[in-house]
């Protein structure tokens, strides 16, 4: 037993000296990675994406309009809101909005706010409520800071499966064999469970984000509705995936709707 008391030491001064807070949700978060080097990391990344020759930016269609101005008007209503509570100097955005040519159905935002829509997923938003709705999502996922967490997690699992070796070492072969398959598991499925929090994160507040933005949170559920009419192939089981199930998704969007109204002002 004294042998792991290292381990619960190191463990208990990264949850008490590495947190960070996610706006609106109020949630604490593991936060051993600094934004600065992850912003600049994915600016250059956007960059090296949009000026490949493979990849065919879109400019100057209605399509393409829509997507800057809608992502804008996210923009502008999610800047609001961190500097009116406080949050603003924890974020250095410089927001870019793209279209991109692609049959793909979807659409990310990196960390510092730059975003890339796939064409392939326009026949799916339908609306301009429902192209709020994806980007509010994924914009969500860097206010939340998800990729970031998810790289402390990763550093974490790493730190923890190192020490708990350590911590057995004196123990039988089997023994060791055994923690480390327990741990390499248990940490794979805890890591997927945080994938599928996040996600479950990033529709809570994409609803409030497109609210925000003029756009009606009631719109998301056809949208996801939509989405899921797309999943026609066989999908993983829901406790392996990284994604909540659709139909868990949407029973969570629709209870998750009040709160977000709270903060929609009809254009």
């Amino acid at each position: 037993m004294k042998a792991f008391k290292p381990l619960i030491a190191i463990t208990t001064a990264i949850l008490l000296y590495s947190c960070s807070t996610v706006p609106l949700t109020g949630r604490k978060q593991l936060s051993l990675v600094g934004d600065a080097e992850i912003n600049q990391s994915a600016a250059a990344s956007y960059k090296q994406l949009l000026t490949d020759p493979k990849t065919k930016v879109v400019t100057g269609t209605s399509d393409a309009q829509r997507v800057k101005r809608i992502g804008n008007q996210l923009a502008v209503a999610i800047e609001k809101y961190l500097k009116d509570n406080g949050y603003a100097d924890q974020y250095n955005f410089t927001w870019e909005f793209n279209l991109i040519q692609s049959p793909e159905v979807n659409a990310w935002c990196m960390p510092g706010g730059k975003v890339a829509v796939y064409s392939g997923i326009l026949p799916v938003t339908a609306t301009d409520a429902g192209l709020a709705t994806v980007m509010g999502h994924e914009i969500a996922h860097a206010i939340a800071k998800h990729s970031a967490e998810r790289m402390s997690q990763e550093l974490a699992a790493q730190t923890g499966g190192s020490l708990i070796g350590a911590a057995s070492s004196t123990q039988s072969a089997a023994t060791q064999a055994l923690i480390s398959k327990l741990y390499g598991v248990g940490g794979q499925l805890t890591l997927l469970k945080y994938s599928r929090n996040q996600e479950s994160e990033a529709d809570r507040l994409g609803l409030t984000f497109m609210a925000m933005a003029g756009y009606n949170p009631n719109e998301a559920v056809a949208f996801w509705q939509r989405m899921a009419a797309q999943n026609k192939g066989g999908a993983p089981p829901e406790f392996l995936s990284t994604h909540p199930a659709d139909a868990t998704r949407i029973s969570a969007i629709q209870k998750a709707i009040p709160e977000a109204m709270k903060y929609y002002k009809k254009g």
